[in-house]
């Protein structure tokens, strides 16, 4: 009876910048600064690879993706070599679990047809789910476009309220905020939670926001001024720098900051988040109307950030620099877990799985990289430590024309530290946090940081990059 409700918020591709309680001035998410007032906030939590599959597989089993065998995007189909933690909680304690939004442990992708008289023809194909996922609710929704048919439930769910997705994402205007993939995720996550649930739940809501292509309700952008987003963190020596690693996996190349561009495009994300933030909002106003709030353990993050033009990069990579891969991370529990700390411990994702599972009175599997973080949210441990270092990896995870070569690399975050590996190309970064925490002084050839280098090396369990399975 003591087990809490889960409520898992997992966004697309956001930035630990992006939450005003966190000190963005240009943020409007009072929401979610709520929700950091009634919990903790960390404010060093790392994703294990700065891209969606291989994080995503991290995080949902407490595992890094390469152990099992999930370090590529879009791969075919989960490798089935470890168990979700919606599984888990059902087996071991009878969780009714649900999902509502992406999963992305498979591809969603196309293919071209294979019978003869429709050749030629792209045909979609929604993502292959694990053999035993633990989800009883599965309201999957890849991405907000129409590719999928009757497979898609936010399709069905605007196919319901008399429109075409389709139609709709032809027109020039952008989709409103109450036909909005944000809005279907909040709607059916308040329809499960309120519909008389005898047995404790998990519900993972998953938008797809602010993930590219960065188009939010028209009515929301308005309320951003273009001209008074903040600029990039970027120098001049980016572009060199950036240009030593050309060989290495990234969607974009680097290129000098546009004022006038990468204004209007950071008003378009942020004015994504705060449609996220009205959506959070609604959601938690369900769980207090229906006398639910004080039972569940509320979970807000994301999967990975987005360069946002910082360093002359825009989107995700083979890059391991803070705004791709130090995410937002909130946890809370009213009345069970303190309220209004925000923590400086360096926190892994991995860390989610044994949280979850020790909040809920269950054993931790044997041989999980993650920590719970339970002695820390109750104050049973010190707020500001948890570990030594974290990690975070990149396996050939995307498809970007170089096959069969991919890149591979590996970053190593301490205290005060940050060391990245490019494997198998003798590049390396090394950055010292505390002096220059925009990371701009690559400190790796420097002849006094050998020790420390050769040290944080030490602390790579895969020092080859090549990972098993991947």
């Amino acid at each position: 009876m003591n087990r809490p409700n889960i409520l898992w918020i997992c966004t697309d591709q956001q930035r630990l910048d992006t939450i005003g309680a966190l000190g963005n001035p240009h943020a409007r998410t009072p929401n979610l600064d709520r929700l950091c007032a009634t919990g903790t906030v960390f404010r060093n939590a790392y994703c294990q690879s700065p891209v969606c599959t291989p994080s995503r597989s991290s995080f949902l089993t407490g595992r890094y993706p390469g152990a099992i065998g999930a370090g590529r995007n879009n791969n075919d189909r989960w490798p089935e070599r470890a168990d979700l933690l919606p599984r888990l909680l059902r087996d071991q304690a009878g969780y009714d679990c649900g999902l509502v939004g992406k999963l992305h442990l498979a591809g969603a992708y196309q293919r071209e047809a294979q019978d003869s008289r429709v050749h030629g023809v792209r045909v979609f194909e929604p993502e292959v789910r694990p053999a035993d996922d633990g989800y009883r609710v599965f309201q999957w929704s890849h991405s907000p476009f129409d590719d999928w048919g009757r497979h898609h439930a936010y399709g069905n769910w605007i196919r319901d309220r008399g429109f075409d997705l389709g139609e709709m994402r032809c027109r020039a205007e952008p989709i409103p905020a109450e036909c909005h993939q944000t809005t279907f995720c909040a709607d059916t996550v308040i329809e499960f939670i309120t519909g008389g649930l005898e047995r404790p739940w998990l519900v993972s809501m998953n938008p797809f926001d602010p993930h590219p292509p960065f188009d939010p309700p028209s009515d929301y952008l308005a309320r951003f001024d273009s001209a008074e987003m903040p600029g990039p963190a970027f120098r001049s020596s980016d572009l060199d720098a950036q240009a030593r690693l050309a060989d290495v996996d990234f969607q974009t190349s680097a290129k000098p900051p546009d004022p006038v561009a990468d204004g209007r495009r950071k008003a378009a994300y942020h004015a994504m988040i705060e449609l996220i933030d009205e959506n959070v909002g609604r959601v938690i106003k369900a769980l207090e109307d229906s006398g639910q709030r004080d039972r569940t353990l509320i979970v807000f993050m994301s999967d990975h950030g987005d360069m946002l033009g910082d360093h002359g990069l825009w989107g995700k990579g083979c890059r391991f620099y803070d705004g791709l891969v130090r995410v937002p991370l909130v946890v809370s529990w009213s009345g069970r877990m303190q309220e209004g700390v925000v923590s400086d411990a360096l926190v892994e994702l991995t860390d989610l799985v044994p949280t979850l599972m020790d909040a809920a009175g269950l054993d931790v599997p044997d041989g999980l990289p993650g920590r719970s973080l339970v002695p820390l949210l109750t104050g049973q441990a010190p707020t500001n430590s948890h570990r030594e270092f974290v990690q975070c990896d990149y396996h050939g995870a995307l498809n970007l024309g170089r096959e069969p070569k991919r890149s591979h690399g590996t970053m190593i975050r301490t205290e005060g530290w940050k060391l990245v590996l490019y494997h198998g190309t003798g590049l390396g970064e090394l950055f010292n946090l505390e002096q220059d925490p925009m990371e701009f002084d690559n400190r790796w050839d420097d002849p006094a940081c050998v020790d420390l280098r050769r040290y944080m090396v030490g602390l790579a369990p895969d020092a080859s990059g090549e990972a098993q399975g991947c």
